[in-house]
């Protein structure tokens, strides 16, 4: 009887996929992690183009939207995931000349300069917010999500960051 239990635990165990299994579905995750932020800057961008508005592009819109109503660095904005590009000063730079960011040298270190909105900034990160809002209202009849699905996938992505951080941090 011992044996008949330990054959079905074996038995029911899953199984390591090869990697020629698992390759191509890691492979379409990654184009469409990729595609997936693209995406959004598209989706942004024909926000502010519908409503006739060029003030900043799409990627300039969420890094205000993710600034909010916090005062931060820029090494802080990177850190926090924050901002998806390449170039996170140069942005600031012009959302500085654009009056939408406010920019001041930190007390303590001089060579460390803290950002937050201005009025105009808040004004946009609320464009970028009331998107969002109606996007919630028709997430779940259009596309089929729900709560519980959105938190599996975030609970996944989560954990493939954590994979790639671990993959820095141990030179694994």
């Amino acid at each position: 009887m011992q044996n008949e239990m330990i054959g079905v635990a074996i038995d029911n165990a899953p199984k390591k996929q090869s990697e020629g299994d698992i390759k191509p579905q890691y492979l379409e995750a990654l184009t469409l992690i990729e595609r997936l932020h693209r995406r959004l800057l598209d989706v942004i961008k024909d926000e502010f183009d519908r409503a006739g508005e060029s003030e900043v592009n799409s990627v300039q819109a969420l890094l205000l939207f993710n600034i909010g109503d916090d005062e931060l660095t820029a090494g802080e904005l990177k850190t926090r995931g924050f901002y998806h590009g390449s170039n996170v000063s140069y942005n600031l730079k012009k959302l500085v000349d654009a009056g939408l960011v406010a920019h001041e040298r930190s007390t303590t270190d001089r060579r460390s300069v803290r950002v937050k909105l201005t009025a105009r900034g808040q004004e946009i990160r609320g464009r970028v917010n009331k998107l969002y809002d109606r996007q919630m209202e028709s997430i779940q009849d259009l596309a089929g999500f729900d709560a519980q699905e959105l938190e599996r996938i975030n609970s996944a992505l989560t954990r493939l960051e954590r994979f790639w951080t671990d993959q820095i941090l141990y030179r694994l």
